[in-house]
């Protein structure tokens, strides 16, 4: 079948109206890497490295091929079809609308309420114990949300300008403290590197500690729901994904290397906060300053990112008959979908009023929300295979790299991510149920909404002319 799509030039119009076209290279990969390197990651790393040692760094390369693979797959489908609603639109024409449904708000709004209000909750947390005056108070964690909520409302070009600092901030405070911990420049060594390696096991152990390193790397593709206001989205898109990937992957190798200098393995799964005692370790008590800017600007990040990425995930679901219309209002201005923002807005801050400032239950809900995102990808995998397959013809603007290598290999690896999601055999059944009984609902929403709302096959593809026409 000969299908057509649009090029780069042309994909910036949606149903919605024509977007400016404000996001270059530069902060597309502010996106990625600032979506990707949260608090919640810092303190994942870290528990990685006190299980495996120096051997994590194994795991921490295996997931960058993996993140890789996601991201080229992520590449083809949001240049073959540059819309608005991302992973919804392309599952919508590759497999049908139950699994379109499904991906989105598995993958993406139930994340966004385990993981933006864990991220949260952490920093609360956090400056609650460096700053005790702000202890047992939301304050802060309530003041983030409700300021990055404003600011988004405000348009992508004041979302752009916020997202270059805090990635750039963020970034290089982590950096500062990898690279001073390798040295030894700030203060001495507890460790030496024969000690650190001394016992390195890269064996079965270390591979199943996977599911704990992707968890570094998930998040990329939120550039995607951005391309119509992506400049030269063709040669931008993918670059920003792979360059920022491999930025994240330099900057943990060094975060989690160096912290086996000062700190026993011991001490970091003990730790509630092993990133503090990680900073305290290397600057004494100048490091609280050097953590609070790296978790405060990697919590701003995060948010500020997926306010902008997640409610254009659901206008694009709303102009294709897939949530509820007001999803796809936007602002007569700054074509901003203002409903949708505010709808990912509270469905982060909701939790807050429930959960208490427990590090516990931090982990919980990021391992949770782990396993939906992993299962987002290997849906979005599968839809670069099955459109390969059913549009063969069609036009792509950029194509997978040994097709269908990355795929397959994708694939096998998130499966692989899943079945060892758990850091400790205790906490499996509760992780799983956790996740189980959310998809479970996000499943039975989807069938209901489809069958007595849109009235449609739940997995007959759409046409792609038409999806991308819309």
């Amino acid at each position: 079948m000969q299908t057509h799509s649009p090029t780069s030039h042309q994909a910036a119009p949606s149903a919605s109206g024509s977007c400016r076209k404000a996001l270059g290279l530069k902060s597309l990969m502010a996106i990625a890497v600032g979506l990707v390197v949260s608090q919640g990651v810092m303190v994942i790393m870290l528990q990685g490295v006190g299980i495996a040692g120096a051997a994590f760094l194994l795991p921490l390369a295996i997931a960058w091929i993996l993140a890789m693979c996601y991201a080229a797959s992520f590449s083809e489908l949001s240049l073959m079809i540059p819309r608005a609603g991302s992973l919804s639109t392309y599952t919508e024409v590759a497999l049908g609308h139950f699994p379109a449904i499904l991906s989105v708000f598995s993958g993406y709004v139930v994340v966004a309420m385990f993981a933006l209000s864990a991220e949260l909750l952490l920093v609360d947390y956090l400056l609650g114990v460096l700053y005790p005056a702000l202890d047992s108070t939301h304050f802060i964690a309530f003041g983030i949300l409700g300021a990055f909520t404003l600011l988004n409302l405000m348009g992508i070009d004041v979302f752009a300008k916020l997202q270059n600092v805090l990635a750039f901030a963020m970034v290089v405070a982590l950096t500062l403290l990898g690279i001073s911990a390798l040295s030894g420049g700030v203060s001495p060594h507890a460790f030496s590197a024969s000690h650190i390696f001394a016992d390195l096991d890269l064996g079965s152990g270390a591979f199943s500690l996977m599911a704990l390193a992707i968890w570094g790397y998930v998040g990329v593709e939120f550039v995607c729901p951005l391309v119509s206001e992506t400049r030269d989205p063709v040669r931008h898109i993918p670059r920003s994904m792979y360059l920022g990937l491999t930025v994240i992957f330099a900057v943990f190798s060094l975060y989690c290397l160096g912290v086996l200098f000062y700190l026993p393995q011991e001490a970091l799964l003990a730790a509630e906060l092993p990133h503090l005692e990680y900073a305290r370790a290397v600057f004494g008590d100048a490091g609280h300053l050097v953590l609070a800017v790296a978790a405060v600007t990697a919590t701003c990040s995060t948010v500020n990112t997926s306010l902008a990425s997640i409610p254009r995930m659901l206008q694009g679901m709303a102009e294709q008959g897939q949530a509820f219309p007001a999803l796809g209002w936007l602002t007569t201005s700054t074509r901003v979908p203002w409903v949708a923002v505010l709808f990912i807005a509270a469905v982060t801050g909701l939790p807050l009023l429930v959960w208490g400032n427990d590090p516990g239950t931090v982990g919980l809900l990021l391992t949770a929300a782990a396993i939906a995102w992993l299962i987002a990808y290997i849906i979005a995998h599968v839809n670069v295979i099955a459109l390969r397959h059913r549009h063969p013809d069609a036009q792509r603007p950029y194509r997978t790299p040994f097709y269908p290598l990355p795929q397959l290999v994708g694939i096998a690896g998130m499966v692989y991510a899943i079945v060892y999601a758990s850091p400790s055999p205790d906490m499996t059944q509760q992780i799983f149920t956790s996740a189980g009984v959310v998809l479970g609902l996000v499943s039975l929403v989807a069938l209901v909404w489809i069958k007595a709302v849109m009235k449609k096959p739940l997995f007959t593809p759409e046409p792609l002319d038409r999806v991308i026409s819309r």
